[in-house]
């Protein structure tokens, strides 16, 4: 009886070791899942899709990753984290306008959920869940608190240049003209029977625009130039 345990012992512990965790698989797992959560969508895309996509069995799928929630998560996080570090730079460069701050931003985020379209979704999720958590990983609160933006924007206001004084206003206001767009991008499709394309192109557009918009709704009078 003993030797029969310890057969099958030995036996597990051979099966486990072309699992052992290894990096290169682990993005190569991590590019296949990306790539078909973008093309099919969260719901449409199964966990033996993504192996096949891999070129990985689906053991070994599950091996790494438990569930495809946790992985979705994981990609998102680390898609979303490395974006906030590229949003630091615009924000905390010191040679560029509050003006060109804001043009870049905009253009930045467009481009990026352009690319990631699946972001916005996942940032509210985890904002009504996990507000505390996301809050930290991203470190959200320092990042801006603490900016060259941050400073422009308090002395764009002690000038008399900008009117609004609490700057949370005015990145609520650049945040959801950029975002809602992404997070209502099928309704809004819906509503003027857009396709695909039309909508990129509108989202290109308000490059141009949202700065525009920003400059008119936060100067002292249309005339002025906010920035």
């Amino acid at each position: 009886m003993c030797d029969v345990m310890k057969e099958k012992k030995e036996m597990k512990e051979k099966q486990m070791k072309p699992m052992e965790l290894d990096a290169s698989t682990e993005e190569k797992i991590k590019a296949a899942a990306r790539a078909l959560f973008i093309r099919k969508g969260y719901a449409a895309t199964r966990t033996r899709d993504i192996a096949e996509e891999a070129g990985i069995n689906l053991a070994l799928l599950n091996y790494y990753y438990r569930s495809k929630e946790k992985l979705f998560d994981l990609i998102l996080l680390e898609t979303t984290v490395d974006f906030m570090k590229q949003l630091s730079v615009l924000l905390n460069d010191a040679h560029s306008t509050l003006e060109e701050k804001v043009e870049r931003v905009t253009a930045g985020y467009i481009d990026f959920l352009t690319a990631e379209p699946h972001v916005p979704i996942f940032m509210l999720s985890e904002i009504r869940n996990h507000s505390g958590r996301l809050f930290e990983r991203l470190a959200m609160g320092r990042m801006l608190k603490d900016s060259v933006f941050m400073k422009q924007y308090e002395e764009a206001v002690a000038q008399g240049r900008v009117t609004e004084t609490n700057p949370l206003h005015f990145v609520m206001n650049l945040l959801s003209m950029i975002i809602f767009p992404f997070v209502g991008k099928e309704l809004l499709q819906r509503l003027v029977a857009m396709q695909d394309g039309a909508f990129e192109r509108m989202m290109q557009e308000r490059k141009r625009l949202i700065p525009v918009w920003i400059k008119m709704m936060f100067s002292r009078n249309e005339s002025e130039q906010i920035l």
